[in-house]
């Protein structure tokens, strides 16, 4: 647990500033590249967050919509922070259809708070970027009484371990920090602490969650692309990126036709908010 909140702690306590433009590089290719959620696991939390063409919901930090646009077409009202522009301009785009989604390009950090007036506060894949000492209370404080936090994961895709040896070899001669792998196990494990922490931080009570296995196909351009999304490979140096690359293409194209079949996990938490009177008690 300590080192997951460790982690957090790395992502939050970065300047506010780096951490609005950090995607910026790569907006385009998460947009494309990063998986949806998928339609089963929404259905689930539309059911145990009791989400309705009446409730209104808060996204925090929606990056180009993409839980956005698996929730909008319930037709409730939702309106998302998103401080990065790149992202404000693509979820834009992407929500065009919806008349009942309202994208605000600030952080939720930044947003003034509008207290008791949301059915539900909704985070995918976003709120380890917000320092937990911030970000509960003012969830919690945005909510109407009895409203529900729903957080969303898509964890990294995988490839089977077998194939994730095969291209650990090139990453032990170009980037072994990056040399990695997380298995089924561990990544259940690392979302079990993230549900943990709504209820630790005192705001949150009766978590319910859920996940979903996915399987797809990336070709190689595809994963290539995806791993350009993921943060360590942001900040890595842009020649030792490109000499990574070309030997991982090498290696997909030759050994596995040049293309992969990857898993991930998809899971949501879903908390209801501590009222005001158990709180001060």
């Amino acid at each position: 647990m300590e080192d997951l909140k460790q982690t957090i702690i790395s992502y939050s306590s970065t300047d506010l500033e780096q951490r609005k433009n950090w995607y910026s590089p790569a907006a385009e290719a998460y947009n494309k590249a990063r998986p949806r959620y998928p339609q089963d696991l929404i259905e689930q939390v539309v059911e145990v967050a009791q989400l309705s063409t009446e409730s209104k919901i808060l996204e925090v930090g929606c990056g180009p919509g993409t839980a956005t646009v698996a929730i909008a077409p319930l037709g409730c009202s939702i309106i998302c922070l998103e401080p990065n522009p790149d992202f404000f301009q693509l979820a834009q785009h992407n929500c065009q259809p919806y008349s009942n989604v309202e994208i605000q390009n600030t952080s939720f950090e930044e947003w003034e708070l509008k207290p008791f007036e949301f059915d539900a506060v909704l985070a995918a894949s976003s709120f380890h970027w917000i320092s937990p000492e911030v970000g509960y209370p003012k969830a919690a404080n945005a909510l109407k009484e009895n409203g529900y936090l729903i957080l969303l994961w898509n964890k990294e895709l995988q490839p089977s371990y077998e194939v994730y040896q095969s291209l650990s070899q090139v990453y032990q001669v170009h980037t072994p920090s990056l040399d990695r792998y997380e298995d089924q196990k561990t990544q259940e494990y690392i979302l079990r602490q993230l549900g943990n922490m709504a209820i630790d931080s005192g705001q949150f009570k009766d978590l319910i969650s859920g996940q979903v296995l996915s399987e797809v196909t990336y070709t190689v351009d595809e994963y290539l692309t995806l791993l350009n999304t993921y943060s360590p490979y942001i900040k890595l140096d842009q020649k030792n990126k490109d000499s990574l690359f070309l030997e991982l293409r090498h290696s997909i194209e030759d050994d596995f036709g040049g293309s992969l079949q990857l898993s991930y996990i998809s899971a949501f938490h879903i908390a209801q908010k501590v009222n005001s009177e158990v709180r001060e008690s």
